[in-house]
């Protein structure tokens, strides 16, 4: 019985568009993690991306993992030790950014 391969595309493109699901909802959390971070250790955008990705590897843990435990400490307070000396560390080494406006330290 021949098929035209419909139904083979069909669920492709239903794959497709879980996996473009997925995407979405952990941008979304890696941003919130980003927005914590920025909060938490007054740096900018670019710098919280980085210490999110430097914890990452130096944890090796996933991005998106990492972002989720994040997020779990925001609401519970608890966040694993590896994790917590590791951000630590990433901020210190990322330091305060300068607020607008404000003039440089000497």
């Amino acid at each position: 019985m021949p098929t035209d391969g419909g139904s083979e595309r069909i669920f492709e493109l239903q794959e497709e568009i879980q996996q473009l699901k997925e995407a979405v909802v952990s941008h979304a959390v890696v941003d919130q993690a980003i927005g914590m971070v920025v909060a938490l250790g007054r740096v900018s955008p670019d710098q919280g991306w980085a210490v999110l990705k430097e914890v990452s590897q130096h944890t090796n843990i996933k991005l998106r993992n990492v972002a989720e435990l994040i997020l779990v400490w925001g609401r519970t307070g608890m966040m694993p030790q590896e994790i917590r000396a590791a951000l630590e560390d990433a901020l210190d080494r990322a330091g305060p950014a300068q607020s607008p406006g404000t003039p440089p330290e000497a």
